[in-house]
């Protein structure tokens, strides 16, 4: 019981952790501030409570898979304001939109710790009733977070002290794979409540890398790691991945082409 709460809390805590990490390196080498951080983090946990409270209302959207739509819905969103950000952050530092930057950030951290702190809680709530396993699970919890946010801490000091313009380019790419990874799972989401169709694992790596590990965790926060994924949830991440290329590389030719003619 310990060990489970461990490992399904850091998997949570630690997609949200990561995506912080990343969004603050970004903010320092660009000279954003950062105060929409705390406004962030205090928005996505209200959120995340407010989804808690109503999660037996939610539970019974769409003919009882009301969890996994409302979820895979709000990773889709997180992805496309990634690849919003993506757009706005290739802009040249003159013309690139101060208050439109901190303002996407913000939603994607929001959805992020809504999202996560929502499973969290689901979680925990499911023990309430047996005091004994609820005290174990609180312990596992305490742990697997503070892992989490180790974890991202120290992504962010190293990308900090990573010389900018590299630093610029390893935290976008790490954006892209979070980004891909966020498509998969969301894939994942709506094969579970069928919304999409069910199909048969295309490999399975699971006696390389156990998804319940500790590197299989830190993988599926990084890039969406699933040991024995579908043809469709493939799809859903290469897809997702050639798409926020395609944004990253068509946003620097569109704001070059843009600056050249003025």
């Amino acid at each position: 019981m310990l060990l489970t709460s461990v490992i399904i809390v850091l998997r949570e805590v630690l997609e949200a952790a990561l995506l912080i990490s990343i969004l603050s390196a970004l903010s320092v080498a660009h000279g954003i501030r950062r105060s929409w951080i705390g406004w962030a983090l205090a928005c996505g946990s209200l959120a995340a409570l407010g989804l808690g409270y109503s999660i037996d209302t939610i539970s019974d959207w769409f003919d009882g898979v009301g969890q996994e739509v409302t979820s895979a819905v709000m990773q889709f969103i997180i992805y496309l304001s990634m690849a919003v950000f993506i757009f706005l952050i290739k802009a040249p530092a003159t013309r690139r939109s101060d208050p439109a930057l901190p303002l996407v950030m913000a939603l994607i951290i929001t959805l992020a710790v809504a999202r996560e702190g929502f499973e969290v809680l689901i979680y925990i709530f499911s023990f309430a009733v047996n005091l004994k396993q609820l005290l174990v699970v609180l312990v596992g919890s305490g742990i697997g977070a503070g892992i989490g946010i180790s974890t991202g801490t120290l992504i962010y000091y190293l990308l900090y002290s990573t010389p900018r313009n590299r630093s610029q380019i390893v935290s976008l790419f790490l954006l892209i794979l979070v980004a891909a990874g966020l498509s998969s799972q969301a894939a994942l989401l709506l094969i579970q409540a069928d919304w999409l169709p069910s199909q048969y694992p295309i490999w399975d790596s699971s006696s390389l890398i156990a998804e319940d590990s500790v590197a299989g965790q830190l993988l599926y926060a990084l890039i969406g790691y699933e040991a024995t994924p579908t043809a469709l949830q493939a799809a859903f991440y290469f897809g997702g991945a050639a798409l926020m290329l395609f944004v990253s590389a068509g946003a620097g030719y569109y704001h070059g082409r843009k600056h050249r003619s003025q």
